[in-house]
């Protein structure tokens, strides 16, 4: 009876753990770089020796051990591993000195790149053909993985080595590129190229930036499914803690809001969940924040001792702007507190190798709102913007989405903007995903929609519908496309009852 006890008190703990942890749950949607390797491009590596970089980020699409995968594979021969900041499995603390060592399973060395060097030596890879990388990124400048990815093919530029990057979403989504662009006198291994704060690249993109300047042997291999408008969420990959301050994604898209304020005295906790300081009123800062038009967030009002600040509570992560919030943050806090900019001189300061400028420092000691700060740094965002548009993969351009109650649609035509600039669904998936039944004239090439009581009819090239026999009138027209009968989104969902609220950042319909 005690065993039949406990067996059903470790079910029903995996189901709980299982609803609590959505990401998990979700069949993979994207196929990751490493997995598209290993269907489609297995002749880039086989017969050579292989140096991979890597961590425990390093997985495919069902949680398993690229390194594992890589030694085994009768086609791959593993001669070298190479590992950031963290280490190969990730548990350093930040800054800690991590060395090298030969593995004890596999029996090949792993060389540190966070220990004597930062970057692959001559020695260090005298001994492969080919170099790997495959990381998973957070999406922000100054996380060092991306570094590691710079120093990685300016040495293989230099020790004449090609280098295949093995593709991973940038978990943020491309869509929101955001912050102060790093400027040249501030580069370091916290910044190591001319990126705003919040690039919206993925690790492949980012390698064909850098190598602007540097001119080695690049390949990426692109993932299949994925879409610069997915956050992680929406890939159904499983995420792996990147390291020892970032478990999960809350974490990862608060890195940016709380952790702007090294040497201020305006710092993160909580794994950067929480942000404040010394002496600040926590009600003030969060009243200040709540009313600055920051989009999908909440700000909680939280004292942690002597210090008041905010816990953010995301609660949509696809308007939430890290980067944003975080320039917001500090503004406010600085307005409200009595902290203080550490300055450059012959040595370059943290805060301002974060900020990749010292223009952000000054401008939080002369008081300038959030607003005039954004402003001040906009133009040279919208130069990066331009610049960057070289650099995006083409098979990573965004897909309108369109989800009833939170599930995306698949259509078997693809939605279009018409030129009246109106969301253009076909038919027939629409109406199914609304719980409706749809009936289409040809010979008075009319369409009925039913639902309920509602009974719409839609005509052809007409701008008028009758819903429930009464005329409705449209800013556009019913059309068929590809053989496919086309319906303004907007108007199906409203004359249905239904609530459609169009994000053009992200390109995504909510329907509700």
């Amino acid at each position: 009876m005690l065993k039949k006890t406990a067996a059903l008190v470790v079910m029903f703990f995996l189901v709980f753990m299982l609803q609590l942890s959505p990401v998990f749950c979700k069949e993979p949607v994207v196929k990751l770089g490493n997995e598209v390797l290993l269907s489609d491009y297995l002749d880039l590596v086989a017969g050579k020796r292989v140096g991979l970089v890597t961590n425990q980020t390093g997985v495919n699409s069902r949680g398993e051990s690229i390194i594992d995968i890589f030694y085994k594979h009768p086609s791959i021969n593993l001669v070298a591993l190479y590992a950031p900041e963290h280490g190969l499995d990730g548990r350093a603390k930040a800054g800690a000195y991590v060395e090298s060592y030969i593995h004890e399973k596999l029996g090949i060395p792993v060389y540190s790149l966070y220990g004597q060097t930062r970057r692959p030596t001559a020695d260090m890879l005298k001994d492969i053909d080919l170099l790997l990388f495959d990381i998973q990124d957070i999406g922000a400048r100054t996380y060092t993985y991306m570094s590691t990815l710079n120093y990685c093919i300016d040495a293989a530029k230099q020790y004449g080595k090609p280098i295949l990057v093995l593709d991973r979403p940038n978990p943020l989504g491309g869509m929101v590129v955001e912050g102060p662009v790093l400027e040249d006198p501030y580069i370091s291994f916290v910044g190591v190229d001319n990126l705003p704060m919040a690039h919206g690249m993925t690790a492949g993109e980012l390698a064909l930036f850098f190598n602007r300047k540097i001119g080695a042997d690049v390949k990426v291999i692109p993932m299949k499914s994925y879409r610069r408008n997915m956050i992680f969420q929406d890939t159904g990959l499983p995420w792996v803690q990147t390291s020892p301050n970032i478990p999960g994604l809350v974490n990862c898209f608060g890195y940016m809001a709380t952790g702007l304020g090294e040497g201020t005295g305006v710092f993160q906790a909580d794994q950067f969940q929480w942000i404040g300081g010394k002496g600040l009123n926590a009600q003030q800062f969060a009243e200040k924040l709540s009313q600055s038009g920051l989009r999908g967030v909440d700000f909680i009002p939280e004292q942690r001792g002597e210090a008041g600040g905010v816990r953010l509570a995301i609660t949509d992560y696809y308007s939430f702007n890290p980067a944003r919030t975080g320039i917001y943050a500090l503004a406010y806090a600085f307005s409200l507190g009595d902290f203080h900019v550490p300055k450059s001189g012959n040595t370059i300061v943290m805060f301002d190798k974060i900020m990749g400028t010292n223009k952000i420092g000054d401008y939080l000691e002369r008081g300038l709102s959030p607003q005039q700060i954004e402003a001040n740094y906009r133009p040279a965002l919208e130069r990066f913007k331009a610049e960057r548009e070289k650099y995006l993969l083409a098979e990573y351009a965004p897909q309108i989405v369109v989800k009833v109650s939170g599930a995306p649609i698949e259509f078997d035509s693809p939605p279009f903007i018409d030129k009246n600039d109106r969301l253009m669904v076909p038919l027939r998936a629409i109406g199914e995903a609304l719980g409706a039944v749809v009936h289409w004239d040809a010979g008075r090439r009319t369409v009925s929609v039913v639902r309920g009581e509602k009974k719409i009819i839609f005509t052809i090239g007409s701008a008028e519908a009758l819903v429930n026999g009464k005329a409705r009138a449209m800013d556009t027209v019913p059309v068929i496309k590809n053989n496919r009968t086309m319906l303004p989104l907007r108007y199906v969902g409203e004359f249905l009852g239904a609530s459609v609220d169009w994000n053009g950042t992200w390109q995504i319909v909510h329907i509700s």
